[in-house]
């Protein structure tokens, strides 16, 4: 049996990875995604770093010391002008001569409503400007706290709302780890999808090509959809940790190139400090293996009783409407992962590797309900092998229209 199911796994494995096709996909793909948020950033850098030297004329004589820290951290060369009633005017016909870039003008108004003026030959971008904006702002604000005798600091920092939950709760849409959960939730949807989409095909090329009747002839048809479920398995695998693989190099240099390139955004610390962790990527790759699994027998026996594409292309709604109907609740699973409904439908088999991930990531969920769910679709592995055994056994070899319910019930009676 092993020596059988094992000449199939290496043939479906080698055969798809050396193929063109899947070392580009493997290789483009992240680096594809990588560039299309690196490039930008690095482009608006180069376009503003001429814009990086900062002169400051402060008309209310309290505001450039606190400033110039702001501005230093945020990659900015400032200087100080000296207030004079013609200042203005002088530092406009320098900068109309490109003498200068620009310069910042704060007065008594900035201190009582944040307001200043930015003299510029060129627009700033969006980022500078809010940097700018909100560094003024802050400032001011903290001189008035002052004057006041209260705690700028604490203030500035928006306070401190200390929350004690009385049931644990999920994620909202501003937090880090719904987007981790989120994205993690389609990940996981899209790549169950298209490996048991690739086992489905595979049977059907094989079938309509009459290649397995030769295959058969030498090994039992069950050992044949073992071998195409564990060789495409691999590949699947072997995908994902390229992938995995490529985003922690990302994560780990591109990150601190990216924040040294834009000082202003060094709150991706962050995003990267709630980046899924080795016990979470763990559990990625468990709900990832049972959920393909499952999915890849369902379309292993659609393959098999299907005898075109296009009819396979009908037969196949069905078992997609398991994967479609837990994406209907990924927000809710995140945001409520306690809630009755959402327990019942992560626990239910089928559904469990899309929900529990998205109610694990965006949220505490009892770890019993995390092994139940692995046992309930590790039984749910067996049966649905057990079944499309059957139906494939003896659909790989029938030929003519689609075979309906109650042919499809004695196929697994009779094999």
């Amino acid at each position: 049996m092993w020596h059988n199911v094992w000449a199939v796994i290496r043939r479906e494995y080698l055969q798809r990875v050396r193929s063109k096709w899947f070392i580009m996909v493997t290789l483009l793909a992240p680096i594809i995604m990588i560039a299309m948020i690196v490039i930008p950033t690095f482009i608006a850098a180069r376009s503003d770093r001429s814009d990086r030297d900062l002169l400051i004329v402060d008309g209310s004589g309290v505001l450039y010391e606190r400033l110039a820290s702001d501005f230093e951290a945020s990659g900015y060369t400032v200087a100080e002008e000296p207030w004079t009633v013609d200042v203005v005017t002088d530092l406009r016909q320098q900068a109309s001569d490109g003498e200068i870039g620009g310069f910042l003008v704060l007065d008594d108004l900035t201190l009582e409503t944040g307001e200043a003026v930015l003299y510029a030959n060129e627009r700033p971008s969006l980022i500078r400007r809010m940097t700018l904006r909100s560094a003024i702002a802050s400032a001011a604000l903290e001189y008035q706290l002052e004057q006041q005798g209260l705690d700028a600091g604490a203030m500035l920092a928006g306070g401190e709302l200390r929350v004690e939950m009385l049931v644990d709760e999920g994620s909202d849409t501003d937090d880090p780890q719904f987007f981790v959960a989120y994205m993690g939730t389609m990940f996981l949807y899209m790549v169950i999808l298209i490996y048991a989409v690739s086992v489905m095909r595979a049977t059907l090329e094989e079938k309509t090509s009459r290649i397995v009747e030769v295959i058969v002839s030498s090994m039992k048809p069950w050992h044949l959809m073992l071998g195409k479920i564990l060789g495409v398995g691999a590949v699947s695998l072997t995908q994902i940790a390229v992938w995995l693989s490529m985003g922690a190099l990302a994560v780990g240099a591109g990150i601190p190139m990216l924040i040294a390139a834009r000082p202003e955004l060094a709150n991706l610390d962050t995003v990267v400090a709630v980046l899924p962790g080795l016990w979470l990527l763990i559990l990625f790759v468990g709900l990832f293996l049972f959920g393909f699994f499952m999915y890849s027998g369902l379309y292993a026996a659609v393959g098999a009783m299907c005898s075109t594409d296009e009819e396979a292309q009908q037969a196949q709604f069905p078992v997609m409407m398991f994967l479609i109907i837990p994406i209907l609740f990924v927000l809710q699973a995140i945001q409520e992962p306690l809630t009755p409904l959402v327990t019942w439908l992560s626990l239910f088999p089928l559904f469990s590797p899309v929900l529990m991930w998205a109610r694990v990531a965006g949220g505490g969920v009892p770890g019993w309900q995390i092994g139940l769910s692995f046992v309930l679709m590790g039984a749910t592995v067996i049966g649905v092998a057990w079944l499309a055994g059957r139906i494939y056994k003896v659909g790989i070899l029938m030929a003519g229209k689609k075979p309906s319910l109650p042919e499809l019930w004695r196929w697994v009676r009779e094999a």
